[in-house]
């Protein structure tokens, strides 16, 4: 393995440029009153932090393709990549505009109690968000068993089906450009790798925008998995390849510079989406899926989580997984801390038996 000099510039500049364009976007942001209004009670001492911060890599990785323009992979990643931020950032400015008021209450008894599909300790606080916890809100505040305590804003959202739709369409602009080897696994799967590329492209996007709910969290994670894949696609002489995950690499430091705890902003569907998009595309067209795969499991596990609470095969209090570990009182750092942590090691060891077994 040899880590040139150019891979260097390439890292820092990428680096740098989305440094410098997430300041500039952030005042921008701030000036204008695009900011946050967290729905996660825990969370709600970050309402006004700039929000849509996802611009600023945008810009960053755009300058660094500009200036690398030979490379045909990093050129497609890029395109990949802004058409998923102009997806996500119609999803952000819809969210700019509340969908309703909640009310948040407090358990004011002295034992646990069962409200929606939570059970509220004595003291803790919960959002009135189910059909079943609005219909407890009635006959619990007339026991006084809970009390309440304050309201939050909830955001307008794209419905689900919208968003795969989009996604779906993200995915051909990949499968038109027909850059993508049709050998997957090892396995040379002809036109049936199609498929695969559209469940790549969705599956990457909401991976990595469902880790989005932590600072620092989706960037370190994304940043952390694109620098092993960068390091194992130059471990098996594919530079090209290479060169992808380290200008994505450069990007997600760059904006963790400033959205690492405690957070003065937030990059939105606008940065997750990008990111989610711009990872799978440098695996595919780099042709290492398998190993992007494996260092992206910490997201891809919260995904099936999800998706099992959602099917009624687990119960979460909070969803997803880490709200669910803030919730039960793990520190917000910690949690971070943990899910980087994991993925260092989920890296390392992948790389280890790759080299030596």
């Amino acid at each position: 393995m040899n880590i040139s000099q150019i891979d260097i510039f390439l890292f820092m500049l990428a680096f740098l440029s989305t440094v410098f364009f997430t300041l500039f976007v952030r005042k921008i942001l701030k000036d204008a009153g695009i900011t946050d209004k967290p729905i996660v009670t825990e969370h709600s001492h970050k309402t006004g932090t700039p929000t849509m911060g996802g611009i600023g890599i945008l810009l960053g990785i755009l300058i660094t393709t500009c200036i690398y323009f030979k490379n045909e992979n990093l050129v497609l990643m890029t395109m990949l990549m802004l058409t998923a931020s102009l997806i996500g950032l119609f999803d952000d400015l819809i969210g700019l505009k509340t969908k309703e008021i909640q009310k948040k209450i407090r358990n004011i008894t002295s034992s646990p109690l069962e409200f929606g599909r939570l059970t509220l300790n004595p003291g803790e606080e919960a959002r009135v968000a189910t059909p079943k916890a609005k219909k407890d809100l009635e006959k619990q505040l007339h026991d006084e068993k809970v009390e309440i305590i304050g309201e939050a804003p909830i955001k307008s959202e794209v419905k689900e089906s919208k968003k795969i739709l989009a996604q779906f369409l993200i995915s051909l602009f990949l499968i038109g450009s027909g850059s993508v080897s049709t050998s997957v696994l090892g396995f040379d799967m002809g036109i049936f790798v199609i498929p695969v590329i559209m469940f790549g492209i969705i599956g990457a996007i909401n991976a990595v925008n469902l880790i989005d709910g932590m600072d620092g969290l989706a960037a370190g994670i994304v940043a952390i998995a694109s620098s092993a894949c960068a390091i194992f696609s130059i471990s098996i002489g594919n530079v090209d390849g290479g060169i992808s995950f380290i200008a994505l690499a450069g990007v997600s430091f760059g904006f963790l510079a400033l959205n690492r705890y405690p957070a003065s902003i937030f990059m939105g569907d606008t940065g997750s989406f990008a990111l989610g998009a711009g990872y799978i595309t440098a695996a595919f067209l780099g042709n290492i899926i398998y190993f992007a795969l494996i260092a992206l499991a910490i997201p891809i596990l919260s995904v099936i989580v999800s998706l099992m609470h959602r099917a009624n095969i687990i119960k979460l209090p909070v969803e997803p997984l880490h709200h669910t570990l803030h919730y039960k009182g793990l520190s917000e750092k910690k949690i971070v801390l943990l899910y980087w942590g994991i993925t260092v090691i989920i890296c390392a060891l992948a790389l280890y038996f790759y080299q030596y077994l």
